[in-house]
């Protein structure tokens, strides 16, 4: 349970705040020093990265790597492994592990459910859809299918976001539509499957199930592009989601604006998440497990929780992908596949450790 104390009066304001409200004279007390433990996160994110980068169908030495990243002489060949292939993989695995995860924390928040994570309104199904539909086209994997797939995201969030404008903010509403959303996807997706041939159903199935090989540059600055304002939009209603959390009846007696908080929020996770599985597929339970994980070691405020979580998703989506290309080589497996097998036990053993105490997390 939340425990509220005054804040300071010179405390940062929401940027979406016009006035200092209610809701901006209260905070949550911190369980667990935030500083540390973000250099901590940020700390594995960089070894984890590390290790990523040596390990491969070709090894690289550390040596190599190291002559790599400060700018000295390294063979040709692997130059062009470190530069074209693995270094854009990796960043593009932390970007995606960075926004589902905090997805994850925003959406269990906003919906008080602990078991919401960032595909539960379905524009990860419009997502997929949209890409399936450009693989069925012939479309290329550098700009065309993932542009289609984020057209369609968009689309999607338009007319959740009308639809939640017109029948309410209730949580139990918003999952609802989440399951209507998700299956009309899922029966156009499978629709597509059945009738394409052969030589395009090997790539849609591998999407299906999240496919960071195909990445470079242009399409890491278009996601940093996204996901640098959504970060910064969510980090400003941290305090919010502390008071969500706590309840809406709490958040309304403290001034805040429920229905246009949540739906702000929505959107903006939305839109972020959308704009990931463009690039990557649907890739599971990062955005379920990690906020859990990170949750039950450094408490509840929104205010660290938010950039652990991050980092812990970005850390673990990394670790995944690169035992998702190493475990068959010179074979490759859906990082969904490794997300999944990593996932589901651990999280059997939350429900099993933690059982009804979900809500004290």
């Amino acid at each position: 349970m939340f425990r509220f104390a005054p804040i300071d009066k010179h405390a940062p304001l929401c940027p979406f705040d016009q006035s200092r409200s209610k809701v901006m004279q209260y905070k949550v007390k911190p369980s667990t020093g935030g500083g540390p433990g973000i250099l901590g996160m940020g700390l594995v994110l960089l070894a984890v990265a590390g290790a990523s980068l040596l390990m491969g169908v070709v090894e690289i030495t550390p040596a190599q790597a190291l002559a790599f990243l400060t700018g000295g002489a390294v063979p040709e060949p692997t130059r062009l492994i470190l530069l074209e292939i693995r270094l854009p993989r990796i960043a593009l695995a932390a970007l995606v592990g960075y926004a589902l995860a905090l997805g994850g924390v925003v959406f269990q928040a906003v919906l008080r459910n602990p078991l919401a994570d960032p595909f539960i309104l379905g524009v990860s199904g419009g997502s997929a859809f949209g890409a399936i539909l450009g693989i069925a086209l012939g479309l290329g994997f550098g700009l065309g299918v993932p542009a289609l797939a984020f057209v369609v995201a968009l689309l999607t969030i338009l007319l959740l976001a009308l639809g939640l404008r017109t029948i309410g903010s209730e949580s139990s509403t918003i999952l609802l539509a989440g399951v209507i959303v998700n299956s009309f996807f899922t029966a156009t997706i499978m629709f597509l499957l059945s009738i394409t041939t052969d030589a395009k159903l090997h790539a849609m199935l591998f999407w299906l199930y999240g496919d960071l090989s195909q990445t470079d540059y242009d399409q890491l600055a278009l996601i940093a592009l996204v996901l640098l304002p959504a970060s910064l939009i969510l980090y400003g209603f941290s305090r919010h989601l502390n008071l969500l959390t706590a309840g809406e009846d709490t958040a309304l007696r403290l001034g805040m604006d429920v229905m246009r908080t949540k739906l702000v929020l929505l959107v903006v996770v939305s839109l972020m998440i959308g704009a990931v599985v463009a690039f990557s597929g649907i890739i599971g339970f990062i955005g379920l497990i990690v906020p859990h994980l990170v949750r039950m070691a450094c408490g509840p405020d929104h205010r660290r929780l938010l950039p652990l979580a991050a980092l812990g998703g970005a850390a673990f989506l990394v670790a995944a992908d690169t035992l998702a290309r190493t475990l068959i080589a010179p074979s490759e497996l859906p990082v969904g596949v490794i997300s999944a097998f990593l996932g589901a036990p651990f999280f059997i053993f939350l429900l099993r450790t933690r059982g009804n105490r979900w809500h004290r997390s």
